[in-house]
């Protein structure tokens, strides 16, 4: 008898890990929601299955069969419920979960960031952003030349991956010197 508890409760893991991978699927119960949801019916089964299957195992052995099947059922439900509720309930906190939106050239703007590559006045370098707290580097132009370490401030998103930038030092950097001579 312990077999068949097994068996139901490795039904409801198998409903569980299908829905995982496959994403939810019908049941025959339309657009079921809550308790009838395919993770709370998947917990009821293994809930049912391995309750029942561990209640069997410590009932005497002197118990007839259908009273041993009937405490088994029970001691499956009390095991099963709470872990349907929590299923429901874990299932409807990660739908309604607030997620960030989609990163966009206008999130670029107004950036802060450090020079990684000199930026020449007529050409581009390249910057270090933190942009929702990821460090993303970014092709970068300014009217002045930025020596690398200097601190940055995003003006335009000239492109998805080329920004315009202002030095935020206190003290202006000093201009690059002009590749094969001195700084004009």
């Amino acid at each position: 008898m312990a077999t068949v508890f097994l068996v139901i409760g490795a039904l409801g893991l198998v409903v569980l890990v299908l829905s995982l991978f496959v994403g939810e699927f019908d049941l025959g119960l339309g657009e079921a929601d809550g308790p009838f949801s395919v993770p709370a019916i998947a917990a009821l089964l293994g809930g049912v299955g391995f309750g029942g299957a561990a209640a069997l195992s410590v009932l005497p052995d002197g118990l007839p069969d259908a009273g041993a099947a009937v405490l088994a059922v029970v001691a499956g439900l009390v095991v099963a419920i709470p872990l349907a509720w929590g299923a429901v309930r874990l299932s409807r906190a990660l739908e309604d979960m607030p997620t960030q939106e989609t990163l966009t050239r206008a999130h670029l703007v107004g950036a802060l960031g450090v020079v990684v590559s000199a930026v020449p006045a007529d050409g581009y370098g390249e910057v270090r952003l933190s942009i929702g707290g990821q460090p993303l580097k970014f092709a970068a132009r300014s009217d002045l030349s930025l020596p690398a370490g200097t601190p940055v401030y995003v003006v335009e998103a000239l492109s998805d991956t080329a920004v315009e930038v202002v030095s935020t030092a206190e003290n202006p950097p000093h201009p690059l010197p002009e590749p094969g001579g001195t700084p004009s």
